[in-house]
């Protein structure tokens, strides 16, 4: 099994790919069409601008790549972000590959922004995850719930922790930095 991850410059490309090699699997750090669409598994990291992220996948010829994507294909965090149509953060729209606007989280005085910390979850879907596990978050904006939520949380609002459509699926927690049920989602991405 081919295992991906794209690394175009930006994001948390290095610890993604130490959580998995962590789990004994070698991924190949890829940034050419070529070498997305022969994926067995592909990753889509984050950390960063959705709007700066996009432009480099444009920037690629990736977008295309991604969105015809029949294999398992997994967005972290930002990379989570993309599989929406749009976000508040960037001017050109994202893959739409889920339907829905990503916008900006509200701080509150009990509630900082950018959610940062470990935060329990619920979860909807066999995505390796249980009801009750805590996992690592770091982000400013969030994804719409909806039909797609595998995994929900609550910071002000609900907040999809994790979404699943098809082959596509997508984590706004930080699987890599999140102990043993971070462990779990990836190995759920790896086996499906």
């Amino acid at each position: 099994m081919t295992l991906a991850i794209l690394d175009l410059g930006y994001g948390n490309v290095e610890s993604v790919r130490l959580g998995f090699a962590r789990l004994g699997a070698d991924p190949q750090l890829v940034r050419d069409v070529a070498a997305v669409e022969a994926a067995d598994r592909l990753v889509v990291p984050g950390v960063g601008h959705a709007g700066y992220a996009m432009q480099r996948l444009a920037d690629h010829g990736l977008v295309d790549a991604i969105r015809e994507r029949t294999r398992p294909t997994l967005g972290i965090c930002v990379g989570m972000q993309l599989l929406f149509e749009a976000s508040e953060e960037a001017d050109a729209p994202l893959l739409a590959i889920l339907p829905g606007t990503v916008t900006a989280l509200e701080a509150a005085p009990s509630r900082p922004v950018p959610h940062m910390g470990w935060s329990r979850v619920e979860t909807h879907g066999d995505i390796g995850l249980q009801d009750g596990d805590h996992l690592y978050f770091a982000h400013s904006f969030a994804c719409p719930d909806g039909p797609a939520t595998a995994a929900r949380t609550t910071y002000g609002r609900p907040i999809p922790a994790a979404v699943r459509q098809g082959n596509f699926w997508g984590a706004q927690f930080h699987p890599e930095r999140s102990s043993a049920p971070g462990a779990n989602y990836l190995k759920a991405f790896l086996a499906s």
